[in-house]
């Protein structure tokens, strides 16, 4: 490996700093329609940013040849839109229980984790389509360490979002 999967840490300090605000101080107070466009907007910049320093992170950790770059890098984009999709889904989810933190039912509570472990399995399924695309393009070591880094990076994501969202209150 070139470089040590520690410099991905900035990703998660990117998520950490910016990401669902509307839980900093648990009040469930639900800002108002104009700063939550902005709130959105300044999300979905963040998660390009994010994307992209993902991105360098598995250039810099898989390396790749010319030949292989070539092949990859469409794959990984093509990967990168449809797991953006899911994730739009999860920022989604996320909203929701903002929304309803302090309101939120039993019934809200069951229905809301059934959707966030279906988003999970979709994202296994995601890694599951897209592995034998990422085989054909590299030697089985390589397409083994870009699925580490490749999960070694959304883990560190997954994990700085779900330290900012607080637990349901029974």
């Amino acid at each position: 490996m070139k470089k040590p999967l520690l410099a991905a840490l900035a990703l998660s300090g990117v998520v950490m700093s910016a990401h669902c605000p509307a839980f900093a101080q648990n009040t469930g107070a639900q800002p108002a329609a104009n700063s939550q466009a902005a709130l959105d907007q300044n999300i979905e910049l963040m998660r390009k940013d994010i994307r992209s320093q993902k991105k360098q992170i598995v250039a810099a950790n898989v390396p790749l040849t010319d030949s292989e770059a070539q092949a990859f890098w469409p794959v990984y984009d093509q990967y990168t839109a449809e797991l953006t999709k899911l994730g739009d889904q999860k920022y989604a989810l996320i909203k929701e229980y903002a929304e309803s933190y302090s309101t939120m039912t039993d019934a809200q509570a069951d229905d809301w984790t059934k959707r966030l472990l279906k988003m999970d399995s979709d994202v296994v399924a995601l890694r599951i389509k897209y592995q034998p695309s990422f085989r054909k393009i590299l030697p089985p070591k390589k397409a083994a360490l870009y699925g580490q880094v490749e999960r070694q990076a959304q883990m560190m994501i997954d994990t700085s979002i779900a330290m900012q969202v607080p637990l349901v209150q029974p």
